[in-house]
């Protein structure tokens, strides 16, 4: 598991010790109501904990990963992930080279372009890698990550229904 830092921030592996943090991030309305098709806030410390060692899992990969977004003195501001997109039902096989890049951060931290830092640095970092495409997907309604996504280079290709079973804004 690695650790990617950027000026101000740190992209580390998630650890129990994040569980309260994961909670009460994913137990907000307002940061999961852009999630999937069905976004359902996070209702307790053992959901917190299993999805604490779900993004470990994920984060053994050389490439993938999903990090706890930290400044440098270790307050917790969100989460960013970079990891293979879930295709929608009936959709076939995933493509290896269809890597989502997407974030959740904390509303206190908000307005900080801690999003758009952290995706800078863990895409630079995949890229290092050998990960040639890393796309993203926002509900269409999330006009703040769709904002993320213009201030990482990203063009919008349009509306697709091939992921997560619902309809979303697709940037490449």
């Amino acid at each position: 598991m690695r650790t990617i830092t950027s000026q101000r921030l740190t992209l580390r592996p998630w650890d129990a010790d994040d569980t309260d943090f994961l909670l009460d991030l994913e137990g907000r309305w307002e940061v999961v109501r852009y999630l999937g098709a069905d976004p359902t806030p996070m209702t307790s410390r053992d959901e917190a904990l299993a999805s604490v060692e779900r993004r470990r899992a994920v984060s053994e990969h050389p490439i993938h990963g999903i990090w706890i977004i930290t400044d440098h003195a270790g307050a917790r501001l969100g989460n960013l992930l970079l990891k293979p997109i879930p295709l929608s039902a009936g959709e076939g096989p995933s493509d290896p080279a269809e890597v989502e890049i997407g974030w959740h951060v904390h509303p206190d931290a908000w307005g900080h372009g801690y999003a758009t830092e952290a995706a800078v640095a863990a895409s630079a970092d995949a890229f290092a890698r050998g990960q040639s495409r890393v796309i993203a997907v926002t509900h269409p309604d999330n006009h703040a990550s769709q904002a993320v996504c213009r201030r990482l280079g990203m063009r919008h290709v349009g509306l697709t229904t091939r992921y997560m079973d619902t309809s979303c804004e697709l940037s490449s």
